[in-house]
């Protein structure tokens, strides 16, 4: 990933908790104490600099609200076609995307060697889901094979799920994806009914937590997320239906919560005219009520709340209206400390989500208090400018 110096002057910069006024000085790519004798500049007075935001539940490969579609065409169009969707949520100010169900080596390589503009990508592979389950994308009266897509791979039993797990941390996945619950997009399972047995989520766990991973789980219904949590998983991807006493358990074990409100949203307001199917149009209207009150049971248990967007095919568009959505349930500040710290501590990774000295140089300059006016997160027109590594993304 290119890097460069770049002194932003004159700005009100994000501490974690406020804004300040100071000058902020980038260094080959990290943030410093002093200017780099060669830097540029970019002009900051009358602006809000907030650290580059984090999405932690981004879709690189999901080109069509089609989950077959996704899984069946050749990986080099969905792979050609993830750069073009990562390259959009740069320029909307996600300078880091953990991909949770897709993803691979090549492409990271790819935007590592700096082939083309990207936020920092961690990814895990193929989500594992059991025959039948949230990953399998075939219709009740599909009768065909299918065991791996792009996105996800059907994986039975304890041994297999081992081998699984341990292929996706050889070719570099940051960390494991389960589902352990029904889901809107899949279209032969009930959304609250848990998935895989202890000892298979288990094994994924144990697997993962050897080589210093983690394990990211799709679940909704507080029996899932239970089922997740007891087992080791670490990250709960939506929650939408989770109760107090399931907040309380996921706090006091440590478990963040990935809400991805945009997709409901966006599905409510827009599947059917792009051809989502009526299966999972009815599945939607069942959480999408529930996404905003989830975050809040959440915060109010003391549950670390991070920020995700999940967004299929043409839906990618909506991210930012994700952010209005979560900050319409939290407030402003505790969205952004949701797209920054959070979200960093989530990926392990304390260069993220911060502008102190040695964080990376990657921040968001906004023309308005986003704690005075919180649309400013989320509006496009009051995006100044993008900084990735110390250089001016747009």
């Amino acid at each position: 990933m290119k890097s460069q110096s770049l002194s932003i002057l004159g700005a009100q910069v994000w501490n974690g908790t406020d804004f300040s006024p100071q000058d902020l000085h980038i260094v080959d790519g990290l943030v410093s104490a002093e200017p780099a004798p060669d830097a540029e500049t970019l002009d900051g007075s009358g602006g809000w600099l907030l650290p580059g935001f984090i999405d932690a539940h981004f879709q690189a490969y999901a080109t069509s609200m089609d989950g077959l579609e996704n899984e069946r065409g050749p990986l080099s169009y969905a792979a050609i076609n993830g750069t073009r969707r990562l390259e959009k949520a740069l320029r909307r100010g996600f300078t880091t995307v953990r991909d949770v169900a897709g993803g691979d080596i090549g492409l990271a390589r790819a935007i590592n060697a700096s082939l083309f503009d990207s936020p920092r990508y961690l990814f895990t592979g193929p989500a594992l889901s059991q025959t039948g389950g949230h990953g399998d994308p075939r219709s009740e009266h599909v009768d065909i094979c299918f065991s791996h897509g792009h996105m996800c791979e059907v994986v039975d039993g304890v041994e297999a799920l081992r081998l699984a797990v341990r292929n996706r941390l050889r070719t570099g996945a940051h960390a494991i994806k389960i589902m352990t619950s029904g889901g809107v997009f899949s279209l032969a399972d009930p959304l609250p009914i848990p998935q895989y047995s202890p000892e298979e989520v288990r094994v994924v766990t144990e697997e993962a937590g050897r080589r210093g991973s983690y394990v990211a789980a799709h679940a909704y219904s507080s029996e899932a997320v239970m089922h997740s949590i007891e087992n080791g998983v670490r990250s709960i991807e939506h929650g939408n239906l989770i109760d107090a006493a399931t907040a309380t358990a996921m706090a006091d074990r440590g478990a963040f919560l990935v809400p991805t409100l945009a997709a409901y949203d966006a599905m409510d307001r827009r599947g059917a005219e792009i051809g989502l199917n009526e299966i999972s149009l009815a599945k939607n209207s069942e959480v999408l009520s529930k996404g905003q009150e989830a975050v809040q049971i959440a915060l109010a248990a003391g549950v670390s709340v991070g920020f995700g967007s999940d967004l299929m095919g043409d839906l990618e568009d909506d991210q930012l209206r994700g952010v209005r959505l979560q900050a319409d349930a939290s407030g402003a500040a505790a969205t952004i400390h949701s797209l920054t710290a959070v979200n960093a501590q989530l990926i392990g990774d304390p260069r993220a989500g911060s502008l102190a000295i040695g964080s990376y140089g990657d921040a968001l300059l906004l023309s308005e208090n986003p704690l005075e006016l919180a649309g400013a997160l989320s509006e496009p027109a009051a995006r100044l400018a993008v900084v990735q590594a110390g250089r001016v993304i747009r």
